[in-house]
């Protein structure tokens, strides 16, 4: 008979064995913070324009080198659940604005340091969130009085430029003028007059060779794919558009045909490739001069299609036949049938074009107004070239922010500066102890200065000092001047330098929420087993015995 092992008192009585839970503040609370800390301090020195790249190998092998927190976030796989936490609020940033992921981690594990501070004098974690909270709401109200630019023509190439530099900057010092232009260009080109404008319309392809400045906008679509037969470009092009493979048609019914002699198996042969032959010859009286297809040629329908003159592109992807479909205005038939008139997509050009030592199809549009964009990154490897979408993508959403509300603030801790001092003498009128916690809000808000001049090699504590100097004297856009080499300010709207409002807005209330989840959690309770699942069929206590 086994020897029976009473269970300690407490939660560890009701759950599995090897449940694990740990309380107070120096199991659960400090715990928490402790890795919540670690994290941003690693994601801290990646934040503004001269931030440190991250090389990253993921769960399947694949390399990242990059100073974007969103991939790197979304590539690290993050075990800890209080960093989950502020993973997650990061993520909620980057689907609301598009932008602005390191902010959000930086902030919260800020707070979270400054927070450890008050704990350990005594403040309780509730004041702590009380303090946080009442500061965000002040916060809130302040920012909009900070406002140094807006733009309300957002289909002017210069205003809406100089907003984007800012964001792109932030990724890519040295080519920001560049790259801003050209996302510039491809957002404008293809804004609606009536609808709302969709990231998704702006496409991205990425050929390896040359270098960044030979990169390019292409109203229309481009495809890193050879024609399938011998027609190579079409101009004014009506395309027909297929999601079934372009071939003899398989019956949907099994059947069996009993052949008896060899001039009935020519027949049958020859009614086969006859009936082929009426399919092809039928899409070309409507006017098709392209087919485009989800699925592959037969060889015998490309006989003919080169016979008759027609276009043959296949997509290997069905988003990319969807988005196409869009672009060029045409129905996605999903059989082999002759497309009606307003069946039929319209293209100005379709050819194959050259670039380095790969062949692409272009989709080209020489009319004012195209659906889609494609950016045509050019840069010598892919990693490179991944950062450069990335960007790409932060300049787009940025894009999409301003055609919502049009308000800037000044960048380069210029803002975070202002808002400190002002929450500073706000926690004088507060009577409690959240008063301590307004101002530790104020004194996190400082880390960013202090990251963007520690990643510069500038003396980071002279740099606020003179921030706060010329914030004194009212010089409100006043922020870190990058291209110092000693801890200097400067006027950010001089340099267009400058945060999108909802970016700002948002991040500040996402990185309090995480900071203030976190901080209430008193009790971590782990109630799966510490060494893992077992194997099915493991002996006693397996998970298949009934």
């Amino acid at each position: 008979m086994a020897l029976h092992v009473p269970k300690a008192p407490g939660f560890a009585s009701m759950l599995k064995d090897g449940a694990r839970t740990f309380s107070g503040l120096e199991e659960a609370v400090y715990r928490n913070i402790g890795a919540c800390k670690e994290f941003a301090t690693s994601v801290r020195s990646a934040y503004g324009p001269n931030g440190m790249n991250k090389m990253i190998i993921n769960h399947i092998e694949k390399q990242f080198v990059t100073s974007d927190a969103g991939t790197i976030m979304r590539e690290l796989d993050v075990e800890h659940p209080a960093a989950k936490l502020m993973i997650e609020a990061s993520q909620m940033q980057e689907a609301e604005a598009g932008d602005g992921t390191n902010f959000v981690v930086v902030f919260c594990g800020a707070l979270l340091e400054m927070a450890e501070e008050l704990l350990r004098l005594g403040v309780t974690s509730s004041d702590i969130t009380e303090g946080y909270e009442k500061a965000l709401t002040k916060t809130l109200e302040i920012l909009p009085t900070l406002t140094c630019h807006e733009i309300k023509d957002y289909r002017s190439l210069v205003p809406v430029r100089n907003a984007i530099r800012a964001t792109v900057m932030s990724k890519q010092l040295g080519n920001e003028d560049f790259l801003a232009d050209l996302i510039a260009k491809a957002c404008i080109s293809i804004m609606p007059e009536k609808t709302t404008f969709n990231v998704d319309n702006i496409r991205v392809c990425k050929i390896l060779g040359s270098g960044l400045q030979m990169s390019e906008v292409v109203p229309g679509m481009v495809f890193k794919r050879f024609v399938e037969g011998e027609v190579t470009s079409a101009t004014k092009a009506k395309i027909a558009l297929y999601s079934c493979p372009v071939d003899i048609i398989q019956t949907e019914t099994k059947g069996t045909v009993l052949i008896k002699s060899a001039d009935e198996l020519k027949n049958f042969s020859q009614g086969e490739e006859n009936l082929l032959e009426a399919q092809i010859k039928a899409i070309v009286d409507t006017g098709a001069t392209v087919i485009v297809s989800g699925g592959k040629f037969g060889d015998m329908a490309l006989h003919y299609m080169n016979k008759y003159g027609l276009m043959a592109v296949r997509l290997n992807s069905k988003f990319d036949l969807r988005r196409l479909s869009k672009a060029v205005n045409g129905t996605v038939l999903p059989r082999l049938t002759p497309p009606s008139t307003e069946e039929l997509g319209y293209c100005d050009n379709v050819y194959v074009h050259e670039l380095g030592d790969t062949s692409v199809t272009i989709f080209k549009s020489e009319g004012t107004e195209s659906r889609i964009a494609t950016v045509v990154i050019r840069g010598s490897t892919d990693n490179y070239m991944d950062d450069i979408e990335r960007v790409i993508d932060d300049g787009v959403n940025t894009f999409k922010g301003l055609t919502r509300d049009g308000r800037f603030l000044p960048g380069a801790g210029a803002v975070e500066i202002e808002l400190a001092a002002q929450l500073a003498e706000y926690a004088d009128t507060l009577p409690g102890l959240e008063q301590y916690a307004v101002r530790k809000f104020a004194t996190a808000l400082e880390f960013f200065p202090k990251a963007l001049a520690e990643n510069s090699g500038v003396n980071a504590t002279e740099v606020v000092h003179q921030l706060y100097l010329a914030h004194k004297e009212g010089k409100k856009t006043q922020g870190f001047d990058l291209e110092s080499e000693q801890p200097a300010t400067v006027d950010v709207t001089t340099k267009n330098i400058f945060d999108l409002y909802t970016t700002k807005y948002w991040g500040l209330k996402y990185a309090v929420g995480a900071a203030c989840t976190i901080l209430k959690v008193d009790e971590i309770i782990m109630a799966k087993r510490a060494g893992g699942p077992k194997p099915r069929g493991a002996g006693p206590g397996s998970d298949d015995e009934s």
